[in-house]
């Protein structure tokens, strides 16, 4: 729940405020920054259709690995970096970021067998929930900070990934036991 957390109040912070910290650091005019939120939310799709396949090719628990904690680094540079990086790093946080959620919902729910639904349901309410309260707490950061320094603090929260480490071993990946049994 914690890696949800990290992932869906991060991603809260660049669906809700990424328009008015592109017009607040680079002088976009609503629409153009419009084009990079459209290029951001792209790669997240692509991100959450191509996380299913990789999670069961790979095994979830490396996914969730890769796409939480490698996003640190691009996080991390995001708001020091000029307009063209910040697209090109924008669709490269969002296919990696968007890619943990069918693997967290698939590893969470091999956890706790027999309860997929309730666990599904668990994850989807818990990710919309975290993503109200989080735009709430981040407007009101903004409000009586900046949206820069909105950006600067949410680029630590893919740290929060280092929780993986506690993540138990679910055994191998489902195309390795195919291989395996064949």
């Amino acid at each position: 729940m914690a890696l949800t957390f990290s992932k869906h109040f991060y991603l809260v912070s660049i669906t809700s405020f990424y328009i008015f910290y592109l017009i607040h650091t680079f002088g976009l005019s609503v629409q153009s920054a419009q084009l990079y939120l459209f290029i951001f939310l792209g790669a997240v799709v692509a991100g959450t259709v191509i996380g299913g396949p990789i999670g069961d090719r790979i095994g979830t628990r490396r996914v969730i690995w890769w796409s939480i904690l490698g996003v640190l680094p691009f996080t991390l540079a995001l708001p020091y970096v000029g307009l063209f990086w910040t697209a090109v790093l924008s669709a490269i946080i969002g296919v990696t970021l968007a890619s943990a959620f069918p693997a967290i919902v698939v590893y969470a729910q091999g956890l706790i067998p027999g309860r997929v639904g309730m666990v599904a349901g668990l994850f989807f309410g818990l990710a919309f929930g975290i993503a109200g309260i989080g735009a709430a707490v981040l407007g009101w950061v903004a409000d009586h900070t900046s949206i820069t320094f909105v950006y600067h603090i949410c680029a630590f929260l893919p740290a929060i990934g280092l929780l993986a480490a506690f993540l138990p071993e679910t055994g191998k990946s489902p195309a390795h036991r195919r291989a395996k049994s064949a």
